[in-house]
């Protein structure tokens, strides 16, 4: 048997790696209770995690900010994104917006988080109280603004100073779509160079993203070492992540069999029980894989040749949904920042909750079509509505399963885009 064939056989699945992580870092807290050694958990093990949180958010404002205008410029001219473009855009936003209510309105009534012991909610609450009381005083300042005061903090006076700070994403977000508009104004000679020059910087992105997420194992190992060292092997936790999964599941059954469905009897002809039995291979490559750029091939092949989209549609729908469609991830992001702001017990307020809405829809178009992209734009959401982003370590370890879910959710949304787009 050769070196190479040795190698693939050693391979282990980056996933199962996370869940290993995962459990090595439950024992390894579990051993530090014992043995009375939480101060060496807290200062040895439990930075290794905070470095894979820093990495994730160092890399989400040239990620989001790169991926935008790569999106946008990729529409060739201002006419594409008026005519086809302008009518997708509009529907994929829709149904991100209709993803993120649903999973902000099952997390609000689920209460996942909520399980988690109060007096262990207390004591974590202790240890982020700074990242609290930055929050209250934000929430007091922002009662004092106008009503629309929202709308022109949107806008950075500075893009240096935006691109800076992490919570100010959606200042990066709207100058990202400004210049991506305004370069699609200049004659595509001239802009030729810019189109190769984001290609590269997105290529490179990507493969950073790459990097940190294969270190996604041992920063896991390291987070949930120090969680249950400040949880004091409280298990309620585990029970509270059983529901949030649950949570989540039922919500992507719900985009998949209701709101979809509903989507195609009032704007297609095509028949529901059709569309479902035709996007079934596609929706279990995307489960398989939990890549929607992966899926893409299979995607135009189903949606040409099975549900009649014509090739003109689809050739354009379909790639532009794998950069800017991604319901099941919206919808789970949502969850997610909910389920940890309760765990951790920090009330979100309606400005939030709003802010939560927009940073998610904006950003998905910043989210990239590989396995784990989205813990990247998670970390920014967190920061944004004032809660620490180590809190994704809550989730971190179960995300596979869920990650492959919600891409089926994704390619299905791209699928029904494109019958709708082409007026089927």
């Amino acid at each position: 048997m050769s070196k190479s064939q040795k190698n693939k056989q050693k391979r282990i699945p980056l996933y199962v790696q996370i869940l290993i992580g995962m459990i090595v870092g439950v024992i390894i807290g579990f051993v530090a209770l014992g043995l009375n050694g939480i101060r060496f958990v807290q200062n040895w093990i439990y930075p290794w995690g905070q470095i894979f949180i820093r990495l994730l958010q160092l890399i989400a404002i040239p990620l989001v900010f790169i991926s935008l205008i790569k999106g946008i410029i990729g529409l060739k001219n201002i006419h594409s994104f008026s005519r086809m473009g302008g009518k997708t855009i509009a529907i994929y936003m829709c149904t991100t917006i209709i993803a993120v209510v649903l999973g902000l309105s099952a997390g609000l009534l689920m209460k996942p988080g909520k399980l988690v012991d109060k007096t262990q909610i207390a004591h974590i609450q202790e240890q982020y109280q700074s990242f609290v009381e930055e929050k209250k005083h934000l929430a007091e300042e922002q009662e004092e603004e106008g009503p629309l005061a929202f709308l022109e903090n949107i806008i950075p006076d500075n893009i240096f100073n935006a691109a800076g700070d992490n919570s100010k994403m959606l200042q990066v977000i709207f100058f990202a779509l400004f210049f991506g508009l305004a370069a699609l104004t200049i004659t595509p000679v001239k802009i030729e160079p810019l189109i190769v020059l984001f290609d590269g910087l997105n290529d490179v992105i990507i493969r950073m993203v790459d990097y940190i997420i294969y270190m996604a194992p041992y920063g896991v190992a390291a987070l949930m070492a120090g969680l249950i060292a400040d949880f004091n092997g409280d298990i309620s936790v585990f029970s509270a992540l059983g529901v949030y999964a649950l949570t989540i599941i039922v919500s992507l059954f719900i985009l998949i069999f209701c709101v979809y469905p509903l989507l195609l009897r009032l704007f297609t002809k095509i028949k529901i029980r059709e569309f479902m039995k035709s996007i079934y291979p596609v929706q279990m490559f995307a489960f398989t894989t939990s890549s929607s750029a992966a899926t893409l091939p299979v995607t135009m092949d189903v949606v040409e040749k099975k549900l009649g989209v014509s090739q003109e549609t689809a050739s354009f729908v379909l790639p532009v949904g794998t950069t800017i469609n991604m319901d099941g991830t919206s919808c789970y992001q949502a969850i997610a920042v909910i389920f940890i702001s309760q765990v951790l017990g920090m009330d979100l307020t309606v400005t939030q909750l709003f802010l939560i809405v927009a940073l998610t829809v904006l950003s998905s178009i910043g989210t990239p079509g590989i396995p784990g992209g989205s813990f990247v734009i998670l970390t920014m959401v967190l920061t944004s509505v004032g809660i620490p982003a180590e809190g994704l370590a809550l989730i971190i370890g179960i995300d596979r399963p869920l990650d492959m879910l919600r891409t089926s959710v994704n390619v299905t949304g791209d699928a029904v885009t494109a019958a709708i787009v082409d007026g089927k």
